[in-house]
């Protein structure tokens, strides 16, 4: 078969549309390709994808990713959050703490409040992995190259505080609903009414500068470390998607990296969100005050009550969140 170049000379001339992307776009998914008596249409071409897809994309992916990955470890998120809350009024070890939450509410109430979490979480985690993308676009403006590491601290840094400050509110209604005891809440409406009718909607960010002073240096040490710690063994195995098992073995070092740098200012934050304080009290705690009351009372190990739990329940929902959302995200393409 011969082409002539005068016969795209000629059919420039004539044609309309004056991009040259949108001529090839229009021959790749429209085209006939006739060979003998079989026609075949370029059906299995795929478009690039457009900024705003990678947006849905990473939405997406993120918000199952988050749903199934804490609903996963609910029980010991909540284990967390009770020997986070309680401190040293009750010494509470991790067994101790199973058996008094079975005690109290019966198996069921390993996952009370799990509801909010999902409900908090889901949005969260996908505002995180699509601000974090959206950052390092903005750092890299370079299609060229990839982001460095101080450019992934930097996308991870803001992407979480952006999702934090987006989600806040559920932040500490699903602390309440943790916390509650039986029969206490009959619904997360419920809870929200109850804590605006006693304490005012100023309590919704109860605690919100010690979790953003917090979310920053997690958030940025794990996204860096996780997607740094990916593409190091990517070059090095000379692949282009790691096996399940390295994504969960990189999510595991980055959770862990993160959790070290930021845990005591969430455990502030948690001591803030659970206390209930009524609008016209004046005996409000501070940041500063709950830090040196348990720096006073419990030394540095107060500072870090409820880690170990926190960390075997985030290791496996972290990690299990970035499993979920890279293979949800490569589905969606």
């Amino acid at each position: 078969m011969r082409y002539a170049v005068n016969n795209s000379k000629e059919y420039f001339s004539l044609s309309p549309i004056d991009n040259i992307g949108d001529v090839l776009s229009y021959w790749r998914f429209s085209t006939l390709l006739d060979v003998k008596d079989d026609s075949i249409e370029l059906k299995n071409v795929q478009k690039p994808d457009t900024r705003l897809d990678m947006v849905y994309r990473n939405l997406i992916a993120g918000g199952i990713a988050g749903a199934v990955s804490r609903t996963c470890t609910a029980p010991f998120d909540r284990l967390k959050t009770v020997m986070q809350a309680v401190g040293s009024r009750k010494q509470i070890e991790i067994l101790g703490g199973f058996k008094y939450m079975l005690q109290e509410g019966g198996l069921t109430s390993l996952w009370r409040g799990n509801g909010m979490n999902v409900i908090k979480i889901a949005p969260e985690v996908a505002l995180k992995f699509t601000f974090y993308e959206e950052m390092k676009i903005l750092f890299i403006n370079d299609k060229n190259r990839e982001a460095n590491v101080l450019e992934r601290f930097l996308s991870g840094s803001i992407a979480g505080g952006l999702a934090q400050s987006f989600i806040y509110p559920l932040e500490l209604l699903k602390t309440r609903m943790v916390l509650r005891k039986t029969g206490e809440y009959s619904s997360i409406l419920d809870c929200a009414r109850k804590v605006i009718k006693n304490e005012g909607m100023r309590s919704f960010y109860k605690g919100y500068i010690p979790n953003i002073l917090g979310i920053i240096p997690y958030a940025g040490t794990d996204l860096a470390v996780y997607e740094t710690l990916k593409r190091f063994y990517m070059r090095r195995h000379q692949m282009t998607e790691p096996s399940v098992p390295v994504l969960l073995l990189c999510g595991t070092c980055s959770t862990i990296c993160g959790q070290l740098v930021s845990y005591p200012l969430a455990l502030i934050r948690t001591r803030l969100q659970a206390q209930e304080v009524p609008m016209n009290s004046q005996e409000r705690d501070t940041m500063i005050k709950l830090l040196k009351e348990i720096w006073k009372n419990e030394g540095v190990r107060g500072l870090y009550r409820g880690l170990l739990p926190n960390i075997i329940k985030v290791v496996p929902a972290v990690s299990i969140s970035y499993v979920v959302y890279e293979k949800t995200k490569r589905k969606l393409v």
